[in-house]
C-alpha cells in the first residue's frame, strides 16, 4: 500500500537531531514556557519575518487566540462579522463563532479552491471587522485589493496558515501578509509536531502579549489574572521537535513542490481536473495535492483496490454539517461541488519515484 502520509517514515529522517532535542528537555527537567519554546519563537520569527511569534497549544487556538485578543482589546465586539471562505476545514469558522462572532461566508475560486477575491467586497457591511484568509491545501491567496479592502473599510487580515507554511505572494512568506494568522502544526502538516502544536503570528505587540496572556490563563504574572483565559500553551517537547524540523522545511516544500509538478505534467486522464500550477512556484507548497471528478467515491475505491491511499479534504462543507445546522438550508454551489468532486493524493517530501511513478500510471489506466 502507497500510504496517504508516511509520518513514521517523515519524522524517521530527523531522528538523531530529534532524539537529542528531547533528551535534552528530559534531562532539563523544565517542561512548559522554556527555553526551547522561546527558541522555536524566534526561529519561526526569522523564518516568517513576523515580528511576533507566540506559541499555542493548536492550529484551532490560534485563530481563537487572535480574535479573543482583538475583542479585549476592543477592535472587535460579540456580533461582529468576520468575512472567511466556504470552502474551508471547520475549525477556521469554529474559531468565529466560538468567540460570539458572526461568520460571513464567501465563495471560492474553482481553479485554486481558495477565496474568491472578487467576491468579498459585496459581503463587507457595516459590522465587517475582519478578512479571514485561508491559504487553503497550502496555495497562498492575497492580492493588492486585499489590503485596497482592509484598508478602505478599517478591516483586519487574518490569516488561517494551516497548511501553508513557507508559502509567498510576491517575496513575502505566509503568517506575514496580514496583520495576524494561525499556524497549525498537527502532525500531518508540512511542519509537524508528535502532537498537538500551533503558534500566533502578528505584527501589533499589543495583540501579541495579550495572546500570550489570554492562552496563560488570562496571566502576564503568576497570579496575576488579567483576562478570563484559556490554558494554551506549546509544550517544550513539541517546541524542540519542531526546532529541528523548520530547518528542513523549505528542502521538504521543494521536493513536494516536484511531486506536484510530475503528477500534473504527467498524469494523463479526462476524468481527472488536475489542480493549478500558479506562475510564481513560491505561492504552493503543496501540503495536498488535490483533483478533482464527477466519479470521486469509483475512483478512491479503484485506487485503494491498486494499493494506493487516498483521503478527502472535505467530503461535507461546514454549511451542511449539523454543528451549523442553522445554515444547512444556504446554498454555495461552487462549494458543494468541490466537496462532492475533491480526493487527495499520496503527498510528502518521503515518496519514492516509484511511488509517485505507480500512483501516475495507476490513475492513467483508470
Amino acid at each position: 500500500m502507497i500510504k496517504f502520509l508516511d509520518l513514521q517514515k517523515i519524522n524517521l529522517a530527523y531522528q538523531e537531531e530529534i532524539e537529542e532535542n528531547l533528551l535534552r528537555v528530559f534531562r532539563k527537567g523544565w517542561y512548559l514556557l522554556g527555553d526551547e519554546v522561546k527558541n522555536f519563537e524566534e526561529h519561526l520569527k526569522a523564518y516568517t519575518g513576523s515580528p511576533n511569534i507566540v506559541g499555542v497549544a493548536n492550529g484551532l487556538d490560534a485563530l481563537r487566540l487572535i480574535l479573543r485578543a482583538y475583542i479585549e482589546m476592543g477592535i472587535m465586539q460579540k456580533g461582529d462579522e468576520v468575512i472567511v471562505p466556504a470552502n474551508t476545514y471547520i475549525a477556521t469558522i469554529l474559531a468565529i463563532s466560538d468567540n460570539g462572532l458572526t461568520p460571513v461566508l464567501v465563495e471560492p475560486d474553482i481553479h485554486t479552491y481558495n477565496i474568491d477575491i472578487s467576491k468579498i467586497e459585496e459581503k463587507i457591511t457595516a459590522k465587517t471587522k475582519a478578512i479571514m484568509l485561508v491559504h487553503l491545501y497550502g496555495r497562498a491567496v492575497f492580492s493588492e485589493e486585499i489590503y485596497r479592502l482592509a484598508k478602505e473599510y478599517d478591516l483586519k487580515i487574518i490569516e488561517d496558515n494551516a497548511q501553508a507554511i513557507g508559502a509567498e505572494w510576491k517575496g513575502i512568506k505566509t503568517g506575514n501578509l496580514g496583520d495576524a494568522a494561525g499556524f497549525s502544526f498537527y502532525p500531518g502538516k508540512n511542519l509537524g509536531a508528535l502532537g498537538d502544536a500551533g503558534a500566533v503570528a502578528c505584527k501589533d505587540d499589543e495583540l501579541a502579549s495579550a495572546v500570550r496572556a489570554i492562552a496563560n490563563y488570562g496571566s502576564h504574572k503568576k497570579y496575576v489574572n488579567r483576562y478570563k483565559g484559556l490554558n494554551s500553551r506549546l509544550d517544550e517537547i513539541q517546541a524542540a521537535v519542531l526546532d529541528v524540523k523548520l530547518k528542513y522545511i523549505d528542502a521538504d516544500n521543494a521536493r513536494r513542490r516536484e511531486i506536484a509538478h510530475k503528477y500534473v505534467s504527467e498524469i494523463k486522464n479526462d476524468h481527472i481536473v488536475l489542480p493549478e500550477i500558479p506562475i510564481d512556484d513560491n505561492e504552493h507548497v503543496w501540503h495536498i495535492f488535490v483533483i478533482r471528478t464527477k466519479e470521486r467515491d469509483k475512483l478512491q475505491q479503484y485506487l485503494k483496490d491498486n494499493g494506493i491511499e487516498t483521503l478527502i479534504h472535505y467530503p461535507i462543507p461546514p454549511h451542511k454539517q449539523q454543528a451549523y445546522k442553522e445554515w444547512n438550508d444556504l446554498s454555495f454551489p461552487i462549494t458543494e461541488q468541490i466537496h462532492r468532486e475533491v480526493l487527495s493524493l499520496p503527498m510528502s517530501p518521503v515518496l519514492t519515484e516509484k511511488e509517485i511513478d505507480t500512483v501516475i500510471n495507476i490513475i492513467n489506466n483508470y
